[in-house]
């Protein structure tokens, strides 16, 4: 959802999203939580941190990923407390969008 959001902000950056366990899916959860919104997740998938590019990036943004995340290669680093809603309901789920939403909005205007 993050990286939805990143792209959604209109503005000149580039975003990845990728998991240390990635399950191969996206959550159908985060599919309809983004169409409440108007966004089509479903285009999006469940990867890997192996399968996005392994440059320098300006910031790496983890989720309690706990020692795999170091392997990132980034000059800033933020973690972000939120919750994991995979196992929550729908108004628990769009309230953990909501929090991504606003996290990522505060990230690009820090830029």
């Amino acid at each position: 959802m993050a990286e939805a959001f990143a792209r959604m902000s209109g503005l000149p950056v580039e975003a990845y999203s990728a998991g240390s366990r990635p399950s191969g899916t996206v959550n159908p959860k985060a599919i309809a939580s983004m169409a409440d919104i108007g966004y089509d997740l479903s285009t999006h998938e469940s990867k890997g941190l192996a399968a996005i590019p392994q440059s320098g990036y300006d910031y790496a943004v983890t989720m309690g990923c706990g020692d795999e995340c170091p392997m990132i290669d980034a000059a800033n680093r933020q973690d972000w407390d939120i919750p994991d809603p995979k196992h929550m309901g729908p108004d628990d789920f769009r309230q953990v969008r909501d929090m991504i939403h606003q996290k990522v909005r505060d990230l690009l205007r820090a830029e």
